[in-house]
């Protein structure tokens, strides 16, 4: 969440149709907007999962499991196959670009932004999180102690993966299948992607030019002479023999 809580979900981008064994496309039977019915995605999550957690149990991998005995996991299958699942799916009203927007949010950043931490007093860190009920922006403060251990809790293990591929994206197929998917789709390749100097990106993502001047705001930096570094040679240390002394006072 914005406060840093644990708030855990996937992301999950789907490809409207497919390929199939000849390396033709095929959209959905209903048309080519229609991926699957939700209610039934709905199910079949709640299914998936449920088995899951009883393989778990079975293979006794479920180290901190809340259930104490068998009665106690019986009665929590039974509220989880009562309850419903809610999928909830729509296309997005952006396009595709605002889903890349939105999900580099995730990928390329970890848990909080520089700007959304407004000071830091004494051992209180201040934090803006998402607007409340009267649209106005809040601000939470949290000992340093909760803030580093909400913070590391998004820090993912070793091993562990954020962003896994499959289907036309699989690192073993990609090349092959998303070729043989463009040209069913009848889709351009993709440009190659364009390389900007140094000073193009600095201009590009802090929008003002870093080469003019900040007193004049009219005159041009530029380079005069490059200097090669220079390596510092270290001080000589002095070595005394093992058989000197050293005198008190005056020589």
């Amino acid at each position: 969440g914005q406060d840093l809580r644990t708030h855990l979900h996937v992301h999950a981008l789907v490809s409207c149709g497919g390929l199939d064994a000849q390396g033709n496309w095929r959209s959905p039977v209903r048309g080519s907007h229609f991926l699957f019915p939700v209610k039934a995605a709905s199910r079949l999550f709640r299914g998936k999962f449920i088995g899951a957690l009883v393989a778990a149990h079975k293979a006794g991998v479920l180290d901190r499991d809340p259930a104490r005995n068998q009665a106690e996991r019986a009665r929590r299958l039974r509220a989880l196959r009562e309850h419903d699942w809610v999928v909830y799916a729509k296309p997005p009203a952006g396009g595709p670009a605002q889903v890349l927007d939105y999900l580099a949010r995730y990928t390329h950043r970890v848990a909080i932004s520089n700007d959304r931490i407004l000071g830091i007093d004494n051992d209180e860190i201040r934090l803006r999180v998402r607007p409340g009920p009267d649209q106005r922006r809040r601000m939470v403060s949290l000992p340093a102690q909760d803030f580093i251990a909400r913070f590391m809790r998004h820090v993912l293990p070793r091993g562990f993966k954020r962003i896994r591929h499959y289907g036309l994206l699989a690192p073993r197929h990609k090349g092959v299948r998303m070729a043989q998917a463009r040209a069913a789709l009848q889709v351009p390749e993709p440009q190659a992607p364009a390389i900007e100097t140094a000073q193009a990106f600095l201009r590009r993502v802090s929008a003002r030019d870093l080469q003019r001047c900040p007193h004049c705001h009219s005159g041009r930096w530029c380079a005069v002479e490059i200097y090669a570094p220079r390596t510092m040679r270290p001080a000589p240390i002095a070595r005394m023999h093992p058989g000197a002394r050293v005198r008190d006072g005056p020589p």
